[in-house]
């Protein structure tokens, strides 16, 4: 089943299928079943085609998902960048933005992989 450009998977419940969507979460999955009235025990496969309707005008008028809701992530990070703010600096130089230490933690963020030490003793070639 396709529901605002995305595959949900048809066996699961509506309630976990809803999730799939970027910019919908369990709990505004419930909130969305509750408002529309539909079962949220359903199976995605199982709903008609007036319910997948629904569905999607609801979604689309109350929510931002998707495209829309990446393109406004991507703007705020741009505005944080031009003003100079804290975070936006913590996004340009690609390091944690929350919080985190970067000590130990960061290290595939600031391309520091390290590969595991052997266990000391070198290999003989054998003749």
């Amino acid at each position: 089943m396709r529901l605002l450009g995305i595959n949900i998977p048809d066996n699961k419940r509506i309630e976990r299928a809803l999730p799939y969507i970027y910019g919908v979460g369990f709990t505004a999955a419930r909130e969305i079943l509750q408002a529309t009235k539909i079962d949220p025990n359903k199976r995605a496969k199982d709903l008609a085609a007036n319910e997948v309707g629904l569905l999607k005008e609801y979604i689309e008028k109350n929510y931002k998902v998707e495209g829309e809701l990446r393109l406004q992530i991507r703007q705020n990070v741009q505005l944080l960048k031009e003003i100079g703010a804290y975070r936006g600096l913590r996004h340009m130089r690609k390091l944690p933005v929350h919080g985190q230490r970067t000590k130990t933690n960061s290290r595939t963020v600031r391309g520091n992989v390290r590969k595991t030490a052997g266990s000391g003793k070198r290999k003989v070639d054998l003749k």
